[in-house]
């Protein structure tokens, strides 16, 4: 049997809320920075959680350069376009009218795109003495925008971004909650393994920094209550974790064939060496105790890069800072990596930036990235307490160097879909 043919990872690209760019959030993870804060969208005073990790100064009109599609783009498609345009630009190499029928797309996509405001209109107009009036939404009083509702579906950067950069290949996207981002690349690794495309775009994107987002959140008791101090209240594997910090952005990354990588002279951060997917089957918003479901997706992937749990150095833990993730992550950690349990080292780097939901496994697989070509496992920031129940190797204080052979990222989605991705060093690949 030949081996599977290897895929590069050639350029990234970042938003999130501690940083508009990747570097400037490797930067900010590096040195433990938090982008957590009072939320400044919208009055979340009503909330028991009034704080998030918004992305900060970002200039929304400049990153749709081109006014037709600006107006379909919501908030998180614009991180989209940002964070995939800097990946673009980072590899050096983007579709041509010759080869753009071999590029392909594939993304993490977010929830429904519709604004509170434009809900409320919707509301508004169906509503007859307090009861709901279909008959409103086509009435001649009320103007409701079409574009809204292109712009709403999941789909929707899936037409906006492969227009804008001339993707005229395979395009799917991938809505898994918060396994979405890793699921997509993933899906990616194996297409082009198949020979279906010679480059890919690949990623996340989310923000559920919204009222509906928020209040759904709030409602299942996973975020954060710590208003008074935002900037730890994600404390991922601490024994006073009270959930995470909702977070928004995107994360790209840019992935081609091995040899032509090399061949091109192109800098490589990583291989995207492995996936691996399972469904825990247990609840909606626990992982089950045992680590059950995450432990077939952490041994898939590593089964997919060819590798064994011994060459692991670094895991990119989803680690979400609530109680019931966090001790069945560690669970199936202890399992997957037996005797390296006390050698590898653990983070989460949602500590910094909070949690992007469907981008998270996006974002986090651009960390790896870094984290490998660096030597720097990023720390995970807060930890003051650690949980007897998450006694994995987890990096405290600052961030640490080390040489990661290989790093594992973990992706652990509300209704128990699980996402594993395994990236290798450049320099082990043979």
């Amino acid at each position: 049997m030949k081996p599977p043919r290897r895929i590069a990872i050639t350029g990234v690209g970042m938003v999130t809320s501690i940083g508009n760019t990747a570097p400037a959030t490797w930067s900010s993870l590096q040195a433990g920075r938090t982008g957590f804060g009072p939320i400044q969208n919208f009055d979340a005073s009503g909330f028991s959680t009034r704080i998030g990790a918004e992305v900060k100064n970002f200039d929304f009109e400049g990153a749709v350069p081109d006014r037709k599609l600006r107006k379909f783009a919501s908030r998180s498609h614009r991180f989209a376009f940002a964070a995939a345009e800097e990946a673009l630009t980072d590899a050096g190499i983007r579709p041509e009218n010759a080869n753009s029928h071999r590029w392909g797309f594939s993304v993490g996509a977010g929830m429904i795109g519709f604004t509170f405001d434009e809900l409320k209109n919707v509301h508004a107009s169906c509503a007859l003495e307090g009861e709901f009036d279909p008959a409103g939404l086509i009435s001649t009083g009320f103007s409701p925008d079409p574009i809204a509702f292109c712009r709403g579906q999941t789909n929707a950067p899936l037409g906006l971004l492969t227009h804008h950069f001339g993707i005229r290949g395979y395009a799917t996207s991938v809505h898994t909650a918060c396994a979405s981002g890793g699921q997509a690349i993933g899906t990616a690794l194996k297409a082009m393994r198949r020979g279906v495309c010679d480059y890919m775009l690949v990623g996340g994107y989310d923000s559920m920094l919204n009222p509906i987002g928020l209040s759904g959140f709030c409602l299942l008791g996973a975020v954060s209550p710590d208003n008074d101090t935002p900037e730890r209240a994600s404390r991922p594997f601490d024994l006073t974790r009270n959930g995470f910090v909702l977070g928004e952005g995107a994360g790209f990354l840019v992935l081609e064939h091995w040899d032509a990588a090399v061949k091109r002279g192109a800098k490589i951060y990583a291989e995207l060496a492995g996936d691996g997917n399972s469904l825990s089957c247990y609840r909606i918003t626990d992982s089950p105790p045992d680590g059950n479901g995450p432990i077939q997706a952490m041994q898939q992937a590593l089964a997919s890069a060819g590798i064994s749990a011994d060459e692991l150095d670094y895991v990119n833990a989803h680690g979400t800072s609530t109680q019931m993730n966090d001790k069945s992550e560690c669970a199936g950690l202890r399992v997957v990596l037996g005797s390296n349990i006390d050698r590898v080292l653990v983070s989460s780097t949602k500590s910094c930036m909070g949690h992007l939901i469907a981008a998270a496994g996006a974002v986090e697989a651009v960390v790896c990235a870094l984290a490998i070509r660096d030597g720097i496992a990023p720390v995970n920031a807060n930890l003051t307490t650690s949980d007897p129940d998450c006694n994995v190797n987890l990096v405290r204080g600052k961030s640490q160097p080390v040489r990661i052979r290989a790093a594992l990222s973990n992706s652990l989605g509300f209704g128990g879909s699980n996402s594993c991705l395994v990236f290798r060093n450049p320099e082990e690949v043979r």
